[in-house]
């Protein structure tokens, strides 16, 4: 099909803008580089950080250390060993860049068992929709329709290892199929596979002067897996491999009154881009081994050379550690590239709750920065929560004034006793 290079350039915008510039992202190069000049780190299929359920987003996009709820599977699969309902069914939907569009949008469906009191098994399914496209040759031309989409599809194990300790494995499959063959007709959807590794500590009520508490902690290295290209030809990418690590404190007030505090960092274990540049050289005409003024300057051969940083063509494996210390800005930058979050929850005789949450982001690794506020309501077996975002950076985020909800069915309540 011969398309015009508007309708391609059109269509290919679109993506890239509903995907947050994952494969189409390419390495900036200048001539003269600042070495405190911003790299954002960029990755394929970013839509697997973006929280898909409304109580995480209510706390500013956070799930690895709080308490255990439906969607633990997104988080920590590990926190399902310390559900009191035997079982589960959690449901979600997500607008995205509502503000332009309407058909854009995370579907979010999730499923767990436990098994026994050491031990539960789970899964999960997230379909990211880009809505219809539209290719055209010509005003009177009716068009193609594609759909771009991505989605995921995951199972997790859980066992206990003590009293207060779990840990969990969670095995993933993804395919993203973006790339549009009608435009580029050697475009395949790209598919790999992940893994993550997780772990919850939850410690048994302690009696304080005025309240009883608990102590929450969890960790989660999450999306462990190799990079993946649309074709043979392209370039690969990095799946969004990331740690998170959170710690927790429940108030007990009474029986009726709680308050949930806890704290997220997070970090993707993905190369920094380095900073490129044309290396310059000169030409020592007096021989005396320095640059004299006056003396003429060549361009190497070679240009485009990494003058600082490491290069970041390297494998997945490789890609984890090396995303420890590769900034060239040195241990600043690397310190840059933490994101936190700090959330609360309130709830009121296990039924009402209400959220709210801080995201922060560096402005030099991306600028993200919001505050959320949730709710939820519990009305026998079925749990419903609510969220809104508001952005406090300068950069737009695609779900700022979003309404995002979650419905959640939990069979079996208070099967299991947790202290």
């Amino acid at each position: 099909m011969n398309l015009k290079l508007l309708m391609k350039n059109y269509a290919l915008n679109i993506i890239a803008l509903a995907s947050i510039n994952l494969f189409f992202a390419q390495s900036s190069f200048e001539t003269f580089p600042n070495p405190n000049d911003s790299r954002v780190i960029t990755t394929g299929v970013p839509f697997m950080l973006i929280a898909p359920d409304a109580r995480a987003a209510g706390m500013g996009d956070m799930g690895v250390a709080t308490s255990v709820d439906g969607f633990s599977q997104q988080w920590n699969a590990a926190k399902y060993a310390f559900s009191e309902a035997k079982s589960g069914i959690g449901l979600s939907y997500t607008p995205y860049l509502s503000r332009l569009v309407n058909d854009i949008s995370i579907g979010y469906v999730t499923y767990f068992n436990r098994l026994s009191e050491n031990s539960s098994i789970s899964g999960s399914f997230k379909y990211f929709s880009l809505g219809d496209i539209t290719l055209t040759q010509g005003p009177n031309d009716p068009g193609l329709n594609v759909k771009p989409n991505e989605f995921t599809a995951d199972i997790a194990y859980t066992l206990r290892l003590a009293d207060q300790f779990a840990m969990g494995v969670t095995m993933r499959y993804l395919r993203s199929d973006l790339r549009i063959n009608q435009i580029d007709p050697n475009a395949n959807a790209a598919s790999t596979f992940g893994v993550d590794i997780s772990g919850y500590y939850q410690s048994e009520e302690e009696a304080y002067n005025d309240f009883n508490g608990r102590w929450r902690g969890g960790f989660a290295v999450q999306n462990l897996g190799p990079k993946f290209r649309y074709d043979d030809g392209g370039r690969e990418n990095f799946q969004p491999t990331n740690i998170r690590v959170g710690l927790g404190f429940d108030f007990i007030f009474d029986d009726y009154n709680k308050l949930g505090i806890t704290s997220e960092f997070s970090k993707l274990l993905v190369p920094t881009p380095p900073i490129f540049g044309d290396r310059i050289e000169y030409i020592d005409d007096n021989e005396n081994g320095q640059y004299d003024e006056g003396e003429d300057t060549l361009v190497n051969e070679e240009n485009n050379v990494i003058l600082s940083g490491q290069s970041n063509d390297v494998s997945f494996i490789s890609g984890i550690f090396q995303s420890f210390g590769d900034a060239p800005g040195g241990f600043s930058e690397e310190l840059k590239e933490i994101t936190w979050a700090l959330g609360a929850e309130y709830t009121y005789q296990d039924s009402f709750a209400l959220r709210a949450g801080y995201f922060n982001e560096s402005d030099e690794k991306g600028a993200r920065k919001f505050f959320a506020l949730g709710a939820g309501f519990k009305y026998t077996t079925i749990n419903i929560d609510l969220s809104y975002l508001f952005s406090a950076s300068q950069v737009q985020s695609p779900l700022e004034n979003t309404l995002r909800f979650s419905l959640t069915f939990n069979f079996g309540d208070k099967t299991y006793q947790e202290f």
